[in-house]
């Protein structure tokens, strides 16, 4: 099992976005927070699997986040 760190944002039309800095490309959408976990995952199935078939080396996961929390 691998562990990659995704990027959620919320979108002006109040749908959400994500992608996966350590696979460039890998990207999902959805209504709700709750969608986008769930296509951003199978998005990193079908990612992984396409690059397997192609015979390309799997990148391993670098990518850390961290929420910082600023006096303003």
């Amino acid at each position: 099992m691998i562990r990659y760190t995704i990027i959620i944002e919320k979108a002006a039309d109040g749908g959400y976005g994500a992608y996966v800095p350590d696979l460039p490309g890998c990207i999902g959408m959805g209504a709700t927070k709750e969608e986008v976990l769930e296509n951003i995952a199978e998005a990193i199935e079908f990612h992984l699997e396409g690059m397997k078939a192609e015979g390309l080396p799997i990148p391993p996961p670098l990518t850390e986040a961290e929420n910082l929390f600023i006096r303003a």
